[in-house]
């Protein structure tokens, strides 16, 4: 019996549940597809570091070496497990070609090294570490994702020639935000070009314990061993290996959760409809003494029916889907080895979407008890009490027309009601600004700011370590401040210092002296240092030292203590995270890089200029700011992209959807007032222009509330995920455009074609057969 009528009633009202099936199926892939990324991401990254046997220790150094000092301190210290130092030639781009391009436009430090001997190995696409061949050359797999080269084309390295046999996996340096990208060639080629470019040095450690990891890189900095370059650990590789693709799955699983909390808000509508519909019907049921249980059971029993359906085709769209997503998961990573755990993991999200399902409607249907049996058998509809809006009065009205007048007293006399389809639209408003707006945020200009790096046009930066810097740094200074199309110039250079910590231990600190008001950058906490007792220290070496502003933090000067007060904290993606920046002058450290900053007058000439001085300054990288936030952020801004649109075409289907379920309920359960309307001479056109009012009334309260909530709760969940490469403080850029006028404009179309469809069966009902006494 109950299978015949939960087939009659589901084929009498078709459109209903299949919207419904349409609002679980998404909920269970949206959270199957999350399920399933996260524990590929997870599996992936972990099956690539452990095949390449990443550092969990690595420092980078240019200049000197004193290898035998190193291994030394390897051998003498119990933590280490594995040492080893990998040669790094840094090739300038305009001496790399590949195919037909040339990476002189690239903001990486490309460079040469073979194969490793003990760990951190290069990996081909396959997983496997790379044995390559003399002529041979293998190509960082970012080239191949954007067509810079493919296999078998030719490349010329510095006026020798390779085939490109193949394309390699980097555990430490695949990231865009790695500034650092490696060829593999063969020892012997190695060889044979080393002259040609700049060797720097890649200080490599794998420890017995990865919990010694602080205490070791304590030691290394006590032991006043090789520093000249950035120091980055294992945590870091995997966070800037994960970040791309986990800021996609964090939109991915925002969404999820916010349409999860829809699709249940859809089933109250659904529901509420039904019951209104079978109103007389289950008073008939109880009058003739079938129990509440029994009543249930019926409607139980169809949603748990559309619910498994709901879930099935979520779960196989998931497959979908999924391709496309782990596409460049794979690409970067490869396979995982928790592939089929994933599925598990997917089966088991979709198992608990379809049991909360079940749980929620049970709650709803306990209404039933309150139905009385003789009212609904009487009037057939709930006598609810509407109040709310008495002083809203017909008569006072000078405002609106009739209609429009009477659309607004209907939701002010029925909030209960409509707070629902309120709720269902600020979470849709929601859905759709925050991922656009996290997009517009990361992919602006000023965004760099909020990273480490000034806003300005060209950078221009020089290494330490190269013959005469300081006499090219002041060759650099001097020809840029004396062009008329630049504006402002401001020349940072960086220096290795001894800062002393609390336990009386001694690290290396690097620090960027200069004049940091020129291009100022964002900071969480403070602000720039401007007198000379003065630094600013970035998040992470904050953290490690424990300072905050205000504090004391002393440095060891030639030999002397100088104390200086911490005037800011800030973000940085440079170095690894760790830099400071002070005011004062030195002349006893040596320079480790120099960086001249400059804004032109007209940006028009940004890639005139940028040519010029890259082919006068060949001595130094040339970088147009724009092209450097493309190259270091680009793969995170395309996953976050992808994510944003994919979220307006969620929240617009949602908003229509919601709206046409809320529509067919409304006219459901105001059959009673339609006929009376008709009957004092109201036309359907006037029925229909009180339902747009209504829903254009919520929907505009619906964006403001959900613009509000998007740019205060969205720009906090957001600044949480920007937090995870790096950015202590964080807020929207957004594009006014798109978040408040195009967006907008969206959900109104939706929610003005969801509303003449859901109120097209209001003309059908007849006076004669819905006014009974």
């Amino acid at each position: 019996m109950f299978n015949r009528i939960i087939r009659n009633d589901i084929l009498k009202s078709k459109a209903i549940t299949l919207t419904t099936m349409i609002f679980v199926a998404a909920s269970a892939m949206l959270v199957s597809l999350a399920a399933i990324l996260v524990v590929n991401l997870s599996g992936a990254l972990d099956t690539l570091m452990t095949q390449a046997k990443t550092p969990h220790f690595m420092q980078m150094h240019s200049g000197e070496i004193d290898t035998a000092r190193l291994s030394a301190f390897a051998e003498q210290n119990s933590s280490v497990d594995e040492f080893q130092v990998v040669e790094f030639l840094n090739i300038d781009g305009s001496e790399i070609i590949l195919g037909d391009n040339s990476l002189a436009n690239s903001v990486q430090d490309n460079g040469l090294s073979v194969q490793s001997e003990k760990f951190d190995y290069l990996l081909d696409l396959d997983g496997n570490v790379i044995n390559v061949s003399n002529g041979e050359i293998y190509v960082p797999v970012s080239y191949m994702k954007d067509n810079t080269a493919k296999i078998g084309d030719k490349a010329v390295i510095s006026g020798k020639e390779f085939t490109v046999e193949g394309f390699l996996r980097d555990s430490t340096m695949n990231s865009s935000l790695s500034a650092s990208k490696r060829f593999l060639v063969s020892s012997n080629d190695y060889k044979e070009i080393k002259s040609l470019g700049n060797t720097e040095y890649l200080i490599e450690f794998r420890l017995k314990d990865m919990s010694a990891l602080s205490a070791f890189e304590t030691a290394y900095a006590s032991a006043k061993l090789e520093m000249n370059g950035p120091t980055v650990t294992y945590a870091l590789f995997r966070m800037m290996n994960a970040i791309s693709d986990g800021m996609m799955i964090g939109v991915i699983l925002l969404v999820s959760l916010l349409v999860v909390a829809i699709a249940f808000m859809c089933i109250r509508f659904t529901l509420l409809a039904k019951i209104e519909d079978d109103y007389r019907e289950i008073g008939v049921m109880k009058a003739i003494g079938l129990r509440v249980s029994d009543i249930k059971k019926i409607y139980i029993a169809k949603y748990a029916a559309i619910a498994a359906a709901g879930s099935i085709l979520g779960f196989a769209l998931s497959f979908v889907f999924k391709g496309m997503l782990l596409k460049n998961i794979r690409l970067y990573m490869g396979e995982s080895e928790n592939s089929s755990f994933a599925y598990v993991l997917g089966i088991i999200g979709i198992l608990l979407v379809f049991l909360a399902i079940m749980v929620y409607v049970n709650g709803v249907l306990k209404r039933f008890r309150k139905i009385s049996a003789a009212e609904a058998i009487r009037f057939g509809k709930s006598q609810e009490q509407n109040t709310g809006a008495n002083r809203f009065t017909l008569n006072g009205n000078k405002l609106f027309n009739t209609n429009v007048f009477l659309g607004i007293k209907d939701v002010l006399s029925r909030k209960r009601i409509y707070a629902t389809m309120l709720a269902v639209l600020v979470i849709s408003a929601f859905i759709m600004i925050v991922p656009l707006n996290l997009y517009n945020t990361i992919s602006s200009k000023s965004f760099i700011s909020y990273m480490g790096i000034g806003n300005y046009d060209l950078r221009i930066q020089l290494s330490g370590n190269i013959d005469n810097s300081s006499e090219k740094v002041a060759e650099v200074v001097e020809t840029v401040k004396s062009d008329q199309a630049i504006s402002k110039v401001a020349v940072l250079t960086t220096k290795t210092f001894k800062a002393k910590m609390e336990d009386g231990s001694e690290e290396n600190i690097k620090i960027e002296l200069g004049d940091h008001s020129i291009f100022p950058i964002e900071y969480s906490e403070g602000k720039a240092p401007a007198a000379d007792d003065e630094i600013a220290l970035s998040t992470i070496y904050a953290n490690e030292m424990g300072k905050k502003v205000g504090d004391v933090n002393t440095l060891v000067i030639d030999g002397r203590e100088k104390e200086l007060t911490v005037s800011g904290i800030y973000s940085d993606i440079t170095n690894g995270g760790k830099t400071a920046k002070a005011v004062f002058t030195d002349n006893s450290a040596g320079i480790m890089w120099s960086i001249i900053s400059a804004e032109l007058s007209d940006k028009a000439f940004i890639d005139a200029k940028y040519a010029e001085y890259a082919d006068k300054f060949d001595f130094a990288k040339t970088s147009d700011i724009d092209e450097f936030v493309t190259q270091t952020l680009g793969s995170t801004i395309s996953s976050v992209e992808m994510g944003s649109y994919a979220a307006v075409a969620v929240a617009l289907s949602i908003t229509a959807l919601v709206t046409l379920l809320f529509m067919k309920m409304l006219v459901a359960k105001d059959r009673y007032s339609i006929a009376v309307m008709k009957a004092f001479g109201f036309t359907n056109s006037d029925i229909k222009a009180q339902y747009v009012s209504r829903t254009v009334f919520v929907l505009i309260a619906g964006i403001v509330l959900g613009t509000l909530l998007a740019n205060t709760l969205g720009e906090k969940l957001a600044g949480l995920v920007i937090s995870s490469f790096g950015a202590s403080t964080f807020n929207f850029a957004a594009n006014p455009l798109s978040a408040y006028l195009f967006s907008p404009l969206m959900m109104i179309c939706a929610v003005l074609i969801a509303t003449k469809i859901g109120t097209s069966g209001a003309g059908l009902i007849k006076i004669s057969e819905n006014i009974k006494e």
